[in-house]
């Protein structure tokens, strides 16, 4: 296996536009990218999007984008799993570099949700729950979300108030990133005075319906030595992924998600680290429970007190655990197949020193974990700053 390291990124702004058509989304991120990592073109291009067919009636995206980001000719694939589409994507590209198939690869996510009404878009979205048994009774990501919410309420005697922290942070980080989707900040009264979506979860619980595309090329030690600007060399250090039931009712424990207990280990090991030598941590908070329990099942916290990390400042870029450093899912925005790639790319930005006023001090190793569905599918990458 050969090393693999992080060439360049692009981005473009998560937005509600509609207007744009999605492969000039996801070309505008791979052109940005390739020219951000100085090279002209690349041996391959994987993509993640979970919902272009149902909703953009436009499979085979692999091509599409391909061609339209000027990569015609290149090996290209659609890489699918659900609201982890953009990490499998990315485990796909680096699995092609580091087993030696292919010298320069372009991971890219897209996602265009913001074009049908409300109600075709969540009921796409359930497709990604078990749905005989969830999205077929009516279930959406809202309600799955509020039964494991008020279970750890009765469980750990939590007060729900303290979830603010999580919502207040991420909103806070995403004021001074010019491509969050929400560029303000919130108080815990707005928190508070927010509708209630599903009891127990109000509005600033929850991640927004968005669009949205970005992309990170990979490439090789020898490749990544060649790049003539002074930037710090930034190398995949682990990518694992791992899978729990896809239905919350068939999992051991409602609030125990061993996919992400598996996928951080195989990662921690892979990388030759543990919890404590993580900088910051780019999680998967589409919803503040999801974020308390991943902080948890990744050994930040012992089960039942991940939500104290948020009361007690420890996610904050001061903090212990920095998370959302640019505004997470919850802010900067969950366009849910290229969400993955967000976070690798801001992943990226912080070991590089080019996050600007969010930048984490003396940030050297980043984990960023994508996850699909209510953690059926969970993909974990280590990114080390290594010069």
């Amino acid at each position: 296996m050969r090393d693999v390291y992080v060439l360049g990124v692009g981005q473009i702004p998560v937005t509600k536009e509609k207007d744009e058509p999605l492969r000039e989304m996801a070309a505008r991120a791979v052109r940005a990218a390739l020219a951000d990592a100085g090279v002209e073109t690349a041996d391959a291009l994987y993509t993640g999007n979970m919902l272009s067919g149902m909703l953009s009636h436009q499979q085979h995206l692999g091509a599409l984008v391909a061609d339209a980001a000027g990569l015609r000719g290149v090996e290209a694939a659609t890489a699918e799993a659900a609201c982890g589409s953009g990490g499998a994507a990315m485990r796909w590209g680096y699995m092609a570099v580091a087993g030696g198939l292919h010298d320069v690869v372009v991971v890219c996510g897209v996602e265009k949700m913001t074009h049908t009404d409300r109600y075709e878009t969540t009921r796409a979205l359930a497709t990604a729950s078990d749905w005989p048994n969830e999205g077929a009774h009516g279930h959406s990501f809202v309600s799955l979300n509020a039964i494991i919410m008020q279970e750890y309420l009765r469980r750990y005697r939590a007060n729900r108030s303290l979830f603010a922290a999580f919502a207040l942070n991420a909103h806070h980080n995403a004021v001074t990133n010019p491509y969050a989707l929400f560029q303000k900040a919130i108080t815990i009264e707005k928190y508070e005075e927010s509708p209630m979506v599903q009891a127990p979860i109000r509005l600033y619980d929850a991640s927004p319906i968005c669009d949205g595309a970005a992309a990170i090329v990979l490439g090789t030690a020898e490749t990544a030595a060649a790049r003539r600007d002074r930037r710090p060399r930034v190398r995949v250090a682990a990518s694992a992924a791992a899978t729990d039931s896809v239905g919350i009712a068939d999992r051991r424990d409602v609030l125990a998600m061993d996919g992400v207990v598996a996928s951080t280990r195989k990662a921690y090991a892979q990388a030759g680290v543990g919890p404590e030598a993580i900088d910051f941590f780019e999680l998967h908070d589409a919803f503040t429970i999801m974020a308390v329990l991943a902080l948890e099942a990744a050994g930040c916290a012992e089960p039942g007190k991940g939500l104290w990390l948020g009361a007690d400042g420890e996610i904050t870029l001061e903090g212990r655990i920095p998370i959302s450093t640019l505004g997470g899912l919850k802010a900067r925005g969950h366009p849910v197949g290229a969400t993955g790639v967000y976070q690798l790319v801001e992943t990226y930005l912080q070991l590089t020193g080019q996050a600007g006023p969010n930048q984490v001090a003396d940030a050297r190793i980043g984990m960023a974990q994508n996850v699909g569905g209510t953690g059926a599918t969970v993909i974990t990458h280590i990114l080390e700053r290594v010069d």
